[in-house]
Protein backbone atom coordinates (compact mmCIF):
# COMPACT_ATOMS: atom_id res chain seq x y z
CA UNK A 1 0.00 0.00 0.00
CA UNK A 2 1.10 3.57 -0.86
CA UNK A 3 0.47 6.24 1.23
CA UNK A 4 -2.46 8.12 0.63
CA UNK A 5 -3.05 11.71 -1.08
CA UNK A 6 -5.02 12.58 1.43
CA UNK A 7 -1.58 12.52 4.12
CA UNK A 8 0.08 15.40 2.29
CA UNK A 9 -3.09 17.44 0.56
CA UNK A 10 -3.40 19.92 3.60
CA UNK A 11 -1.17 21.48 5.99
CA UNK A 12 -1.45 19.25 9.79
CA UNK A 13 -2.24 21.34 13.01
CA UNK A 14 0.12 20.00 15.69
CA UNK A 15 -2.23 18.72 18.43
CA UNK A 16 -4.92 20.65 16.76
CA UNK A 17 -5.09 24.04 16.21
CA UNK A 18 -4.00 25.44 19.95
CA UNK A 19 -3.39 28.72 20.79
CA UNK A 20 -2.54 29.72 23.95
CA UNK A 21 -3.24 33.59 24.24
CA UNK A 22 -6.53 32.44 23.44
CA UNK A 23 -7.28 29.81 26.09
CA UNK A 24 -6.68 26.80 23.75
CA UNK A 25 -4.87 24.48 24.86
CA UNK A 26 -2.92 21.48 22.53
CA UNK A 27 -4.57 18.00 22.12
CA UNK A 28 -8.09 19.78 24.31
CA UNK A 29 -11.09 19.75 21.87
CA UNK A 30 -11.35 23.32 21.54
CA UNK A 31 -8.18 23.07 19.30
CA UNK A 32 -9.56 19.88 17.12
CA UNK A 33 -12.95 22.11 16.87
CA UNK A 34 -10.19 24.91 15.45
CA UNK A 35 -8.48 22.66 13.30
CA UNK A 36 -11.78 21.06 11.51
CA UNK A 37 -12.79 24.81 11.39
CA UNK A 38 -9.60 25.82 9.43
CA UNK A 39 -9.61 22.58 7.34
CA UNK A 40 -6.67 21.13 8.86
CA UNK A 41 -5.72 17.76 9.36
CA UNK A 42 -4.84 16.89 12.85
CA UNK A 43 -1.97 15.44 14.68
CA UNK A 44 -2.47 14.20 18.01
CA UNK A 45 -1.06 12.19 20.70
CA UNK A 46 -2.74 9.09 22.94
CA UNK A 47 -1.52 7.82 25.80
CA UNK A 48 -2.61 4.21 27.31
CA UNK A 49 -4.46 4.36 30.58
CA UNK A 50 -4.21 2.05 33.37
CA UNK A 51 -7.80 -0.17 32.45
CA UNK A 52 -6.29 -0.07 28.68
CA UNK A 53 -7.72 3.02 26.79
CA UNK A 54 -6.47 5.62 24.75
CA UNK A 55 -6.50 9.06 25.73
CA UNK A 56 -5.61 12.53 23.72
CA UNK A 57 -2.57 13.84 25.39
CA UNK A 58 1.08 14.28 24.83
CA UNK A 59 2.72 14.39 28.25
CA UNK A 60 3.43 10.98 30.05
CA UNK A 61 2.41 12.48 33.12
CA UNK A 62 -0.01 15.52 34.13
CA UNK A 63 0.56 18.50 35.52
CA UNK A 64 2.08 20.96 32.75
CA UNK A 65 -0.87 21.99 30.80
CA UNK A 66 -3.47 20.25 33.54
CA UNK A 67 -4.92 19.91 37.05
CA UNK A 68 -3.67 17.05 38.86
CA UNK A 69 -0.34 14.99 38.75
CA UNK A 70 0.95 11.73 37.98
CA UNK A 71 1.45 9.33 35.15
CA UNK A 72 -1.47 8.78 32.99
CA UNK A 73 -0.43 4.90 32.32
CA UNK A 74 -1.29 4.63 36.42
CA UNK A 75 -4.60 6.32 36.18
CA UNK A 76 -8.14 4.69 35.00
CA UNK A 77 -10.29 6.23 32.07
CA UNK A 78 -12.40 7.67 34.45
CA UNK A 79 -10.23 9.44 36.90
CA UNK A 80 -8.77 11.10 34.02
CA UNK A 81 -11.77 12.02 32.63
CA UNK A 82 -11.95 14.14 35.81
CA UNK A 83 -9.00 16.08 34.85
CA UNK A 84 -9.46 19.46 33.09
CA UNK A 85 -6.91 21.56 30.93
CA UNK A 86 -5.58 24.42 33.29
CA UNK A 87 -7.72 27.27 32.88
CA UNK A 88 -10.70 26.17 30.79
CA UNK A 89 -13.67 23.82 31.37
CA UNK A 90 -12.12 21.07 29.02
CA UNK A 91 -11.48 17.68 29.84
CA UNK A 92 -9.20 15.17 27.89
CA UNK A 93 -10.70 13.15 25.29
CA UNK A 94 -10.32 9.61 24.55
CA UNK A 95 -9.78 8.73 21.20
CA UNK A 96 -12.60 7.51 20.59
CA UNK A 97 -14.41 10.54 21.35
CA UNK A 98 -11.97 12.22 19.23
CA UNK A 99 -13.13 10.19 16.40
CA UNK A 100 -16.54 11.26 16.81
CA UNK A 101 -15.77 14.72 17.18
CA UNK A 102 -13.58 14.64 13.94
CA UNK A 103 -16.33 12.53 11.96
CA UNK A 104 -13.85 11.92 9.06
CA UNK A 105 -14.43 16.04 8.10
CA UNK A 106 -10.43 15.99 8.18
CA UNK A 107 -7.66 13.73 8.12
CA UNK A 108 -6.45 12.05 11.74
CA UNK A 109 -2.66 11.38 12.04
CA UNK A 110 -2.33 9.91 15.42
CA UNK A 111 1.26 9.71 16.97
CA UNK A 112 1.47 6.40 19.39
CA UNK A 113 3.42 7.45 22.65
CA UNK A 114 5.35 4.64 23.97
CA UNK A 115 7.49 3.25 26.84
CA UNK A 116 9.96 1.26 25.24
CA UNK A 117 8.86 -1.50 26.82
CA UNK A 118 7.64 -3.58 23.64
CA UNK A 119 3.79 -3.40 24.97
CA UNK A 120 1.36 -2.98 22.29
CA UNK A 121 -1.70 -2.61 24.32
CA UNK A 122 -1.99 1.11 22.80
CA UNK A 123 -1.89 0.07 19.42
CA UNK A 124 -4.17 -2.95 19.79
CA UNK A 125 -6.44 -0.29 21.54
CA UNK A 126 -6.24 2.55 18.41
CA UNK A 127 -6.71 -0.48 16.34
CA UNK A 128 -10.45 -1.18 17.55
CA UNK A 129 -10.99 2.46 17.62
CA UNK A 130 -10.15 2.66 13.77
CA UNK A 131 -11.60 -0.40 12.71
CA UNK A 132 -15.12 0.92 13.36
CA UNK A 133 -14.26 4.66 12.02
CA UNK A 134 -14.45 5.25 8.52
CA UNK A 135 -12.46 8.35 8.48
CA UNK A 136 -9.12 8.87 7.12
CA UNK A 137 -6.77 8.54 9.70
CA UNK A 138 -3.18 7.60 9.97
CA UNK A 139 -0.56 6.25 12.85
CA UNK A 140 2.82 7.18 13.38
CA UNK A 141 5.50 6.43 16.29
CA UNK A 142 9.15 7.11 17.83
CA UNK A 143 9.45 3.72 18.46
CA UNK A 144 9.68 1.09 15.63
CA UNK A 145 7.95 -1.68 17.79
CA UNK A 146 4.55 0.30 17.85
CA UNK A 147 4.98 0.80 13.67
CA UNK A 148 5.35 -3.02 13.58
CA UNK A 149 2.41 -3.52 15.86
CA UNK A 150 0.60 -1.31 13.36
CA UNK A 151 2.11 -3.33 10.73
CA UNK A 152 0.21 -6.37 12.34
CA UNK A 153 -2.47 -5.16 13.45
CA UNK A 154 -3.84 -2.54 11.41
CA UNK A 155 -2.43 -3.42 7.90
CA UNK A 156 -4.98 -1.80 5.67
CA UNK A 157 -4.06 1.97 7.85
CA UNK A 158 -0.93 4.12 6.60
CA UNK A 159 1.22 4.33 9.39
CA UNK A 160 4.88 6.11 9.33
CA UNK A 161 7.71 6.95 11.68
CA UNK A 162 8.27 10.01 13.30
CA UNK A 163 12.47 10.35 13.79
CA UNK A 164 15.41 12.98 13.77
CA UNK A 165 19.10 12.48 13.30
CA UNK A 166 20.16 11.63 16.79
CA UNK A 167 19.13 9.82 20.03
CA UNK A 168 20.78 9.96 23.10
CA UNK A 169 20.46 8.75 26.55
CA UNK A 170 20.01 12.00 28.19
CA UNK A 171 16.71 12.76 25.95
CA UNK A 172 15.48 9.46 25.58
CA UNK A 173 15.88 8.07 29.04
CA UNK A 174 13.68 4.88 28.95
CA UNK A 175 15.48 3.61 25.63
CA UNK A 176 18.20 1.10 25.40
CA UNK A 177 21.94 1.64 23.41
CA UNK A 178 20.50 -1.11 20.92
CA UNK A 179 17.14 0.62 20.55
CA UNK A 180 18.62 4.07 19.66
CA UNK A 181 20.58 2.52 17.28
CA UNK A 182 17.55 0.72 15.43
CA UNK A 183 16.23 4.49 15.73
CA UNK A 184 19.19 6.23 14.14
CA UNK A 185 19.31 6.63 9.78
CA UNK A 186 15.89 4.74 9.79
CA UNK A 187 17.88 1.23 10.19
CA UNK A 188 14.17 -0.56 11.03
CA UNK A 189 12.14 0.46 7.54
CA UNK A 190 12.93 -3.08 5.83
CA UNK A 191 10.87 -4.44 9.17
CA UNK A 192 8.35 -1.76 10.23
CA UNK A 193 7.72 -1.11 6.45
CA UNK A 194 6.31 2.64 6.98
CA UNK A 195 4.27 4.27 4.73
CA UNK A 196 5.35 7.55 5.36
CA UNK A 197 8.27 9.37 7.64
CA UNK A 198 7.55 12.53 9.74
CA UNK A 199 11.16 14.14 10.63
CA UNK A 200 12.50 17.05 12.66
CA UNK A 201 12.10 20.01 10.50
CA UNK A 202 15.56 21.44 12.08
CA UNK A 203 17.01 18.46 11.03
CA UNK A 204 16.67 18.78 7.19
CA UNK A 205 18.17 17.84 4.95
CA UNK A 206 19.35 15.08 6.06
CA UNK A 207 20.03 11.55 4.15
CA UNK A 208 18.03 8.97 5.55
CA UNK A 209 14.69 10.31 4.65
CA UNK A 210 15.82 12.08 1.47
CA UNK A 211 16.71 7.84 0.40
CA UNK A 212 12.61 6.96 2.26
CA UNK A 213 11.05 9.91 0.25
CA UNK A 214 13.10 9.83 -3.53
CA UNK A 215 13.91 6.35 -3.37
CA UNK A 216 10.91 4.48 -2.05
CA UNK A 217 8.74 6.96 -2.14
CA UNK A 218 7.25 7.69 1.10
CA UNK A 219 6.32 11.19 1.68
CA UNK A 220 8.13 12.99 3.93
CA UNK A 221 6.39 15.05 6.86
CA UNK A 222 8.07 17.42 8.84
CA UNK A 223 7.64 18.88 12.35
CA UNK A 224 7.15 21.23 13.80
CA UNK A 225 7.14 24.05 11.67
CA UNK A 226 6.80 27.46 13.79
CA UNK A 227 8.92 30.23 11.79
CA UNK A 228 9.03 31.30 8.27
CA UNK A 229 12.70 29.66 8.38
CA UNK A 230 11.31 26.33 8.85
CA UNK A 231 8.25 27.13 6.74
CA UNK A 232 11.12 27.51 4.00
CA UNK A 233 12.77 24.16 4.60
CA UNK A 234 9.90 22.33 4.67
CA UNK A 235 8.58 23.43 1.69
CA UNK A 236 11.91 22.52 0.08
CA UNK A 237 12.77 19.24 1.31
CA UNK A 238 9.70 17.90 2.74
CA UNK A 239 5.71 17.10 1.54
CA UNK A 240 4.01 18.59 3.85
CA UNK A 241 4.33 20.45 7.45
CA UNK A 242 3.39 19.93 10.53
CA UNK A 243 2.78 23.22 12.06
CA UNK A 244 1.95 25.31 15.40
CA UNK A 245 1.61 28.78 16.21
CA UNK A 246 0.30 30.72 12.94
CA UNK A 247 -2.35 30.22 10.35
CA UNK A 248 -0.93 29.03 7.31
CA UNK A 249 -4.05 30.37 4.96
CA UNK A 250 -3.18 33.93 6.30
Amino acid sequence: MRAPDWLTARPIAHRGLHDHARGIVENMPEAIRAAIAGNFSIEVDIQLTADGEAMVHHDDELGRLTEGSGALQTQTVAELKRVVFKHTSERMMSLAELCAMVGGHVPLVIEVKSHFDSSTRLVRRMAEVLSGYDGPAAGMSFDPDQVMAMRELMPSRPRGIVAERHYTKTDWPKTTSLQRAAMTHLRHAFRTQPHFVAYNVNELPALAPWIARNIFRCPLLTWTVRTAEQRARAARHADQMIFEGFHPNT
